[in-house]
């Protein structure tokens, strides 16, 4: 039996066997929405990304309902921004707008280490979810949630556009078909690492911040306008958020390796530093014999987030929104290419409102997602570790390597545990 909405902030902090209540989509056939409703949307977190998202909500399919977010101001600020913005209902703890709205679905706009706990709430309440990325703060909480996805029968997005970007579906599927050859090495950014932070003197709270639900699962530090603001930059809040870092647009660049690989379920099987360092460059190996190289330097250009595929026939560089190739021919008939800032987030926004409906995988399912983060969080072990370290894809554990294995999870603050999904 569906609980009702009143109990659902009673139960969240433990594990469900069903959705906790019935949502608005039940209401069309097959469990999505009518064909003629909009699919009503709540927005959780709404800084900067959320803000850029919600630009794109003018149409047909889906409509912004309500927002949550644990800093009041910005629910302020990001509905003075949208022309509905005025119309948002607003709430300041996500569950009770999960108690109180008839939603579909949540895009899930938070610091990384919030998301995954949010996620798997919003699931328990019978939502559909668009989750930013890195999805993960940890391969473990990855795996939990790709869990949780299937239990619950749930669509989950991932934010990694590129999947839906018709020339980037293209150039994977010539890499992965074949075009030029068996892959003898991938050619990628070498991404920028995490930093750890320095305590600082203790500020003042700002009035309506919640700062423990802000902080989750990690420690309840003093607050500090840094950690809120530039929490991207360390380690304890993402793997290396920040623009360039390996879980910021390095999320992106590495899941079109694994796009264009054909390795969605899978990973690398071995990792080495090529030299000591915070930012060493690190190689790949995957079952095929195909090497993955973080050895190019960064050129601050969105096109850089993808990657040079040479096979024994010629070579392809794969793009944001454009691709290369060594044959030229094999630049005949592509779809156009998406520029910078003309869209590109729309066909991913359109495929997970359409798999809403359908009950389809989405193109950056979570499964997918949890792979391409793991690939991240590789990296950043490699570097860590600063040694050659053997994973095993299946079991998602490194051999022979206990300390290693340690780095798979991290202890969370009490109110902030997953739930034990079966």
């Amino acid at each position: 039996m569906a609980m009702k909405r009143r109990n659902f902030l009673s139960t969240v902090s433990g594990a469900a066997a069903a959705p906790l209540f019935v949502p608005s989509s039940v209401l069309g056939m097959g469990g999505a929405p009518g064909a003629n409703s909009r699919i009503q949307v709540g927005f959780i977190g709404v800084g900067g990304r959320a803000r850029w998202l919600q630009t794109y909500f003018d149409m047909p399919e889906a409509q912004i309902v309500a927002i949550a977010d644990c800093y009041l101001t910005r629910m302020d600020e990001a509905a003075a921004k949208h022309p509905q913005g005025a119309k948002w209902r607003k709430y300041h703890d996500y569950r009770k707008m999960f108690e109180k709205e008839k939603l579909d679905c949540v895009f899930v706009e938070t610091p990384t280490h919030a998301r995954v706990l949010i996620n798997i709430h919003a699931m328990q309440a019978g939502l559909d979810v668009y989750s930013e990325k890195p999805m993960t703060l940890t391969v473990a909480e990855g795996r939990t949630l790709v869990k949780a996805v299937r239990k619950y029968n749930r669509i989950l997005q991932t934010g990694t556009q590129q999947r839906s970007m018709p020339i980037n579906i293209h150039a994977s599927k010539l890499v992965s078909g074949g075009a030029i050859g068996k892959i003898k090495e991938v050619i990628a950014c070498n991404y920028e690492p995490p930093v750890a932070w320095k305590p600082q003197p203790a500020q003042p709270i700002p009035a309506g911040l919640n700062w423990d639900q802000w902080c989750n699962q990690t420690e309840l530090r003093p607050y500090h306008n840094d950690l809120r603001t530039k929490w991207a930059l360390y380690w304890d809040y993402d793997g290396g958020g920040q623009s360039w870092g390996v879980s910021g647009w390095g999320t992106h660049g590495l899941d079109q390796v694994q796009a264009a690989l054909g390795t969605d379920e899978t990973g690398p099987v071995e990792m080495w530093p090529e030299e000591k360092g915070e930012q060493a460059r690190i190689t790949m190996r995957y079952a095929s014999g195909t090497l993955l190289k973080l050895w190019q330097p960064k050129i601050n250009d969105h096109a850089q987030l993808g990657a040079v595929f040479i096979g024994e026939k010629g070579r392809i560089q794969i793009l944001r929104g454009n691709y290369l190739s060594d044959p030229v021919e094999l630049r005949r008939n592509a779809p156009d290419f998406t520029p910078e800032g003309h869209g590109e987030d729309l066909f991913h926004l359109k495929n997970f409102f359409e798999c809403i409906r359908t009950r389809k995988r989405p193109n950056a399912d979570v499964e997918i997602g949890h792979r391409s983060n793991t690939v991240c969080h590789l990296v950043n072990i490699c570097r860590q570790l600063d040694r050659k370290l053997q994973w095993d894809p299946v079991k998602e554990k490194f051999t022979g390597d206990e300390q290693a294995n340690k780095l798979l999870s991290r202890p969370r603050r009490r109110g902030y545990e997953l739930p034990n999904i079966a």
